[in-house]
Parts: C-alpha cells; sequence; structure tokens
C-alpha cells in the first residue's frame, strides 16, 4: 500500500512571530521556517507503518515554491520514500490544496492519504475533509490511534467525554491529532541520504488544477499586551474584587 502525505512550510512553533508594519501579514524575513506540526506527526505516522510493513511506499508533497523542498528534504531524511514538489506562488488556501492533491490521487492512488488536522499559522482545519469530499474517499479526522486491517482503517478520535473509533474502507483520508504519535528527530546520515532520494517538481496547469482565490486576508494584527496582575492583602479583598470588579461571582 502506498501512502501519501501532504506537508506545509510553516514559521517554526518555537518561534515568536512578527507582525508586519502595514498589518498585511506575519514577517519571515530571516524567520526560521519548519514542517507544520500536525504534518510532521502524519509524516511519523505514515513511516512507522512502512515499518511494521503495512506500507510499501511514503510519499510526501507540499505546495509552494522551490523553498518548500527544504522541507520535502526533511521529510525524505524521516523515513519518506520520494517528494512531490507542486510548484506555485499562490497564496496555500485549503480548497486549492485540496484540489491539487486529488488530481495527484488519480495519478499516485495511494491507498492512504494522510495529513495534519490543521495548520499552525492559518488554522484552517479543512484541507482534509476538502479533500475526501472532492475525491469521494470516507475520512478519519483528528486521530490519535490508527490502525490498519486488511482493506480497513480504524481511526479513533478524541471527542467531548471520551472517545469514538469509526472503520474506513480503503482508501480513505485520515487527518492528525497532537496525541497520535511522538515524531522522531532526523539523524545527519539520513539527511545526507535524503539529498540522493526522488524530488519530483510538478506545477498546477500540470495537473490540470486552476487556482482561485476565495479569501482574502484584510489585515494581522498582534494581540493585546497582557495586562500586570494585583496583589491582594486578604482573602477578603480577593472575594471582593471577584464580586465587585471581575463579576465572577
Amino acid at each position: 500500500m502506498k501512502i501519501l502525505v501532504c506537508i506545509k512550510r510553516v514559521v517554526d512553533h518555537n518561534v515568536k512571530v512578527r507582525v508586519k508594519a502595514d498589518s498585511s501579514g506575519v514577517d519571515l524575513t530571516n524567520v526560521k521556517m519548519a514542517i507544520n506540526p500536525f504534518c510532521e506527526i502524519a509524516v511519523e505516522e505514515a513511516v512507522r507503518l512502512k515499518e511494521a510493513g503495512i506500507a510499501s511506499e511514503v510519499v510526501v508533497v507540499s505546495v509552494g515554491p522551490d523553498v518548500v523542498q527544504e522541507q520535502l528534504r526533511l521529510a525524505l531524511a524521516l523515513g519518506a520514500d520520494r517528494g512531490i514538489q507542486v510548484n506555485t506562488d499562490a497564496v496555500a488556501e485549503p480548497l486549492n490544496i485540496a484540489k491539487l492533491l486529488a488530481a495527484l490521487m488519480k495519478s499516485e492512488e495511494p491507498g492512504l492519504v494522510i495529513l495534519g488536522k490543521q495548520s499552525i499559522d492559518a488554522d484552517n482545519n479543512q484541507t482534509g475533509q476538502m479533500l475526501a469530499a472532492l475525491t469521494g474517499r470516507p475520512q478519519g479526522t483528528f486521530a490519535s490511534v490508527v490502525k490498519v486491517n486488511g482493506s480497513k482503517v480504524q481511526v479513533t478520535r478524541e471527542i467531548d467525554g471520551g472517545l469514538r473509533t469509526v472503520e474506513l474502507a480503503l482508501p480513505a483520508v485520515v487527518t492528525t491529532d497532537l496525541r497520535l504519535n511522538e515524531p522522531r528527530y532526523a539523524k545527519l546520515p539520513d539527511v545526507m541520504r535524503a539529498k540522493k532520494k526522488s524530488m519530483a517538481v510538478v506545477t498546477p496547469e500540470e495537473l490540470g488544477v486552476e487556482l482561485k482565490q476565495h479569501a482574502r486576508v484584510l489585515s494581522v494584527d498582534s494581540p493585546e499586551a497582557r495586562q500586570a496582575g494585583i496583589k491582594v492583602a486578604s482573602v477578603d479583598e480577593l472575594v471582593d474584587k471577584l464580586k465587585n470588579e471581575a463579576k465572577v461571582i
């Protein structure tokens, strides 16, 4: 079985982002970039399925300009077999990404598609669901456990008050949650070997997909700075402030 994993290039989650002076977006100048954490979990799960003998090949794909090859190479170092870059400078809107992935699925014919449930920059949480709808495949979202049994895949997902396990017929689309696994670190020898792995570059035109803008960012603003707290001399003073100022009692 072939597994297709989609990854996204985002600002490293340890970096404190800066908003541009004109509020048009986030300043990416000299900012460390990384694989979206949820996508990294998706790569790890696909590699584990391959190591368990369930999958025969792991293919990673990313949409964007040539800089995304950095993250694709890292995914190859983590254990993926080959990479595909969909070369475009267009804004990575969920519907556009889903259409590009749907076109790739026709040629790659994966048995399982794994995506991160959302990216930490846009936080849309839409691409996996849109992809399943476009391709007519069953979907298991927010996966905390994934078990493949023959032609079926069981996905356990966290819900309010407990866990729900759904069984999907393969081929299927699965999106990953934080508790699915702990991604490994890329070792230097694996990073060097990844440079020799196959990296294909295609364009949206070659895939027969016309990219359209469906949403426009009006402004990006930093959150208001937290105000300093206050100290109270006694429990009675605390209760009084909670009752009369905070209005929580």
